[in-house]
């Protein structure tokens, strides 16, 4: 499902990324774990295509997208990928169902299919019954499942989660890590997850540990 080979990247002086390779398959959770500073979180934006290499060149699905112009880019992207973050970066202005339908209406997808869409992901997380709720009427367990929930309305083919239970209780945290094993189960979804949850991490079909810019035992 996805293949970087040789990915480099550096900011100013900083080389971040030292020419790491990485592979996942379909329906596969990939765990990534290491200390801080270590490139987790660079190599996911890149992977994800929200940054730019210096240098390597990455298929998802034996597309290489490498050469893809800015638009056509963000088109892929809008398609393909799937994006959790630590903070869920809801709109605050809009309700939970209008933030999960506002990848699929970029998309270009009608507005009623998008709203049936994200209904069907919102009863599927089970956050349904606060549809018509703001963000800040919403728990951080409630506001982190209507996140997944936009990060999958465009069906993509892989969804990226940095530190996706890092604000939540652990009870939280550990619904949303079931979660992502139950979601890859049944919409057969890629995760690439990074994550500090060592005992997440080995929940993973695949953990990688990464250290000073490249996976260790690579």
């Amino acid at each position: 499902m996805i293949e970087a080979r040789g990915i480099s990247k550096s900011y100013g002086s900083l080389q971040v990324l030292k020419g790491v390779d990485f592979q996942a398959q379909k329906a596969e959770v990939v765990s990534i774990t290491g200390p801080s500073g270590a490139g987790k979180s660079t190599l996911l934006h890149v992977l994800g295509t929200l940054d730019m290499p210096d240098s390597g060149n990455i298929r998802f699905d034996g597309t290489e997208i490498s050469t893809f112009s800015a638009k056509k880019l963000a088109l892929f992207r809008n398609k393909n990928i799937g994006f959790v973050f630590q903070f869920h970066h809801l709109l605050p202005e809009f309700t939970a169902i209008e933030n999960v339908m506002i990848p699929a209406m970029i998309a270009g997808t009608g507005k009623r299919e998008c709203n049936r869409r994200a209904m069907e992901l919102l009863e599927l997380l089970n956050v349904n019954q606060r549809e018509s709720h703001k963000p800040s009427e919403l728990s951080g367990g409630e506001q982190q499942r209507v996140a997944v929930a936009r990060a999958l309305v465009n069906s993509p083919m892989v969804v990226f989660a940095d530190e996706p239970s890092g604000n939540l209780d652990s009870g939280n945290a550990n619904d949303l890590h079931k979660l992502f094993f139950r979601l890859r189960d049944e919409l057969k979804q890629t995760f690439i997850i990074v994550t500090h949850n060592e005992e997440f991490a080995l929940m993973a079909d695949r953990k990688l540990a990464m250290r000073d810019g490249r996976f260790e035992g690579a």
